[in-house]
């Protein structure tokens, strides 16, 4: 299914070659048109999910990862993502993200303000954040 914001989120990700969607959930679509347009995707999630082809799943636990000296190849990507993020999963996928090197965009709950570092940029409706490296 098509919409504008979600639309608009790909075409701004696309930038990225390798992606990793932190926390999929039950709406893999913006995973789904970065797979058709040719990204490697690989999404995660504490739960199993199932995701559309294309779009390979890795059941894992992003704040478990943080905690780690090295979080894993499945970490080693151009982007981490997520989509509705809640404040509290920000820093753990920052760290996370800076450990392998990748950038960190995301989205929040709508009602939360980001608890990290931030560049913003307005994409479609929605508020697309960047992590900055600015060491807490």
């Amino acid at each position: 299914m098509k919409s504008a914001p979600r639309d608009a989120l790909v075409t701004r990700l696309e930038r990225y070659d390798t992606l990793v969607e932190v926390g999929v959930g039950r709406n893999p679509s913006v995973a789904a048109a970065l797979a058709a347009a040719g990204k490697s995707v690989t999404a995660t999630d504490i739960y199993e999910f199932d995701v559309p082809e294309g779009v390979r799943f890795v059941r894992d636990d992003v704040v478990a990862r943080s905690e780690q000296s090295a979080p894993g190849r499945l970490y080693s990507v151009d982007a981490l993502y997520a989509l509705n993020l809640p404040g509290e999963l920000h820093r753990p996928v920052r760290d996370v993200a800076r450990a392998t090197g990748a950038a960190f965009v995301f989205t929040t709950l709508g009602y939360e303000a980001p608890t990290i570092p931030v560049r913003r940029e307005q994409v479609g409706d929605e508020t697309l954040y960047t992590a900055v490296d600015r060491r807490d």
